[in-house]
């Protein structure tokens, strides 16, 4: 069930409705949400009703032990134990055939079958429920004694595809109030941003993939070296909007149920440097890397430097391959590391200088970070390895030619980086006219908006790129 899809919307009234007339009691309000991430997770795969209660019981076991227990041995044993279970589940459903394959490779013997592959939304559920445990590790939150609150804040049907990963211990507090209620700001706000989300993925994100991107890294040896390159441009826009729409859909979809979660993005083709551009791009996962992976890797306070970058390479390394079981996700992961770490190298022997604000220095910063990004796209896009060495060795031949750029193509792609580079106060102020407008003036703009997606995404909306992760 796409968020993109009617049937995602039919769900979603549903549970509005469901929720909002039981939300005077809270144990109904949270059965009511717990029922919808259920059939959500069922709608894909009916084993998911038996894997998600079950990982969850763990991890609701083991928060109870945490916040109980103060001997310092026996709260890392059961930090531990849940760290083990939930890398556990990622290994067994998701990377298993990944590791079973290079293992085939290696040692020349028969690929093993492996039958118990259920990736969808694992990652995004593991790290989610890993915020719970290790925050009640480190005393930065409390356990909850409320089976059904942490059942239904570990499973949020919003956040399982692909984020954005909110912690557990700041869901629970929204979860268990007893005082719910949705304005009518919120409401029209929440309609805003599901709006939002599908015009950037269904009129931005699905019409660069299925009209170029697709086409140019399927064949790449089809296309010249330009339009080899402007698909991998096109495909940095592809996915970032393709991806924020999810986000803005998620989170609209969360509000309608009066629950608010993190922002994900904030105009990362903007960024000034590499470390800069992960606090703009997908910050819930950067901010999980940063403070549940690399704070947690030895060597942080060495006085030998060395180790500080190593511990970046390694974080991202570990975070491309979070990203899906292939060597182009650890190739670009590598990349990231190394620009982390050559940025905060540069940093150090420079003694941290202010950045040069002048308008030319800034716009080069912008634009070499930008460069960087994309040419580590193309190992986050490409199919394997040799795809990736195709698409760069073909934009290497430097030939030229725009045939295969049709007009609309440049149109969508021009609105695209231009809607991308609108200062947030723009949106704000575009948010607060549709909220203050009459009912039928924001019907009138949906009805717009869905004409338009039925002119231009005749063919159907494609799945989000981050639900395979």
């Amino acid at each position: 069930m796409l968020l993109s899809s009617s049937a995602y919307f039919i769900f979603l009234i549903a549970i509005f409705f469901l929720y909002w007339v039981v939300a005077r009691s809270r144990a109904l309000a949270l059965a009511a949400i717990l029922f919808g991430n259920y059939f959500f997770y069922a709608k894909w795969d009916i084993f998911y009703l038996f894997l998600i209660p079950a990982a969850s019981t763990v991890d609701f076991a083991i928060g109870l032990g945490l916040g109980r227990e103060k001997k310092r041995w026996a709260r890392r044993a059961l930090v531990g134990t849940s760290v083990a279970w939930n890398v556990g589940l990622l290994a067994a459903l998701k990377y298993m055939p990944f590791f079973l394959e290079n293992w085939s490779a290696w040692t020349g013997q028969p690929k093993p079958e492996w039958h118990w592959s259920f990736p969808l939304g694992i990652s995004f559920y593991c790290f989610q429920a890993l915020t719970y445990t290790l925050d009640l590790y480190r005393n930065d939150a409390k356990a909850t004694s409320s089976y059904l609150a942490y059942l239904s804040a570990v499973s949020f049907f919003p956040t399982t595809l692909a984020g954005p990963i909110t912690r557990v211990a700041a869901l629970l507090p929204q979860l268990e109030r007893k005082d719910r209620e949705l304005s009518g700001e919120e409401g029209g706000r929440a309609v805003f941003l599901i709006g939002l989300g599908l015009m950037k993925k269904l009129l931005i994100a699905d019409y660069l993939g299925a009209n170029l991107v697709n086409r140019v890294f399927d064949f790449p040896n089809l296309y010249t070296g330009m339009e080899v390159l402007i698909a991998v441009y096109a495909y940095a826009l592809q996915l970032y909007y393709d991806f924020s729409g999810y986000t803005d859909i998620a989170i609209g979809s969360a509000l309608l149920l009066g629950i608010k979660l993190p922002g994900n993005f904030k105009m990362p083709y903007a960024a000034e440097s590499v470390p800069d551009f992960w606090r703009r791009w997908h910050i819930t996962l950067s901010n999980w890397l940063r403070d549940y992976l690399y704070f947690s890797l030895p060597g942080l306070r060495s006085k030998w430097k060395i180790l500080t970058y190593m511990n970046l390479v390694i974080t991202m390394v570990i975070g491309g391959l979070w990203h899906g079981p292939n060597w182009t996700f650890v190739v670009w992961g590598l990349l990231h590391g190394v620009g982390l770490g050559a940025t905060r190298a540069w940093q150090v022997w420079r003694g941290n200088p202010r950045p040069n604000q002048a308008w030319w220095a800034k716009g080069s910063r912008i634009f070499f970070t930008a460069q960087f990004v994309c040419f580590a796209w193309v190992f986050f896009r490409a199919s394997s390895m040799e795809n990736a060495w195709a698409v760069l060795a073909r934009i290497g031949s430097m030939s030229v030619s725009f045939a295969n750029i049709s007009a609309p193509i440049a149109m969508v792609m021009g609105i695209a980086l231009v809607a991308h580079y609108t200062p947030a106060g723009w949106y704000k102020g575009l948010s607060g006219i549709f909220v203050r407008s009459p009912f039928y003036v924001q019907a009138a703009a949906m009805a717009l908006l869905l004409l338009a997606i039925h002119y231009v995404a005749a063919t159907g909306a494609a799945p989000f790129i981050y639900t395979k992760f």
